[in-house]
């Protein structure tokens, strides 16, 4: 699937301050671009919530080339319940294992070199200590499943997601669409996959032209489709179209039109004042 691309999880935050501390302070990444919103999304972007809210790209570089994370909040929402679905993000960067120690938040080994960190609202993090030179440190998002092979087949079969790794003994897969980018690594587990409120979602790009075939291959396929082809405004910048997905397990999936998404997430010197100035 050439010209498909991984470009964030959104998290919905509760305290939008903790949260961008961490992922400045501790992780080491950058605001992106910050963006204010006076009613709930088209697209349910901001969860099914209609009041005003906003939403703060944060990475380790820009969007064109880095999975970065979208930090989601609702304003008057002050915390979401945790399910089972999300089971964390793994990167490789020595400076956020110093950071952590430094700023003296809590960090467990849970492997030789490898850090577990709780981002504010319970949101998991695994820091391998090591850096990457002139790449990514943002390796791979792993999600709950309840059926392997069921979700290999929606995630490799219609998505066109390359399997790189597999071990049914341990009932994980490792998937991508191209070696530089983020893979998405599926674990299977015992029982449901519990969204709760705090539920994510995961975007990825693709040549425009390709989003309706998308769009009627989900019909075809009896797959659920959350929300039908629609156009996104953001005001004083491009207008983008997406179309939301849902897995065998009811993980949310984004696919937006690569050309106009490259020119709306476009770094903005600003956002970093634009957040902080915010109440």
């Amino acid at each position: 699937m050439a010209g498909r691309r991984a470009l964030h999880f959104v998290f919905k935050v509760g305290n939008r301050f903790q949260t961008t501390h961490f992922f400045r302070d501790v992780l080491g990444m950058k605001v992106l671009r910050h963006e204010e919103f006076e009613e709930g999304c088209k697209a349910a972007c901001n969860g099914p919530y209609d009041g005003k809210w906003s939403k703060t790209m944060v990475g380790f570089g820009p969007e064109d080339d880095h999975f970065v994370a979208e930090l989601t909040y609702n304003y008057g929402i002050g915390d979401y319940k945790l399910g089972n679905d999300f089971m964390g993000i793994t990167l490789a960067s020595s400076q956020a294992v110093s950071n952590a120690r430094k700023l003296e938040w809590p960090l467990s080994e849970v492997a030789e070199g490898v850090f577990e960190i709780e981002a504010p609202g319970g949101y998991k993090f695994y820091l391998q200590n090591r850096s990457l030179l002139q790449s990514d440190p943002v390796l791979k998002v792993t999600l709950a499943v309840s059926d392997l092979q069921k979700s290999l087949h929606y995630w490799s079969n219609l998505l066109g997601m390359k399997i790189y790794e597999q071990d049914e003994e341990k009932q994980r897969a490792l998937l991508g669409y191209a070696d530089n980018q983020c893979k998405l690594e599926l674990q299977g587990i015992e029982g449901p996959v519990d969204h709760a409120a705090a539920f994510g979602r995961i975007a990825f790009s693709c040549p425009h032209k390709e989003l309706p075939d998308l769009e009627d291959l989900m019909k075809k396929e009896n797959q659920t489709i959350l929300t039908p082809l629609v156009s996104l405004d953001t005001p004083g910048k491009a207008t983008v179209q997406v179309v939301i997905l849902a897995d065998p397990d009811g993980h949310e999936i984004c696919f937006v039109g690569d050309e106009a998404f490259r020119e709306l997430s476009k770094m903005d010197p600003e956002g970093s004042k634009l957040l902080d100035d915010d109440p």
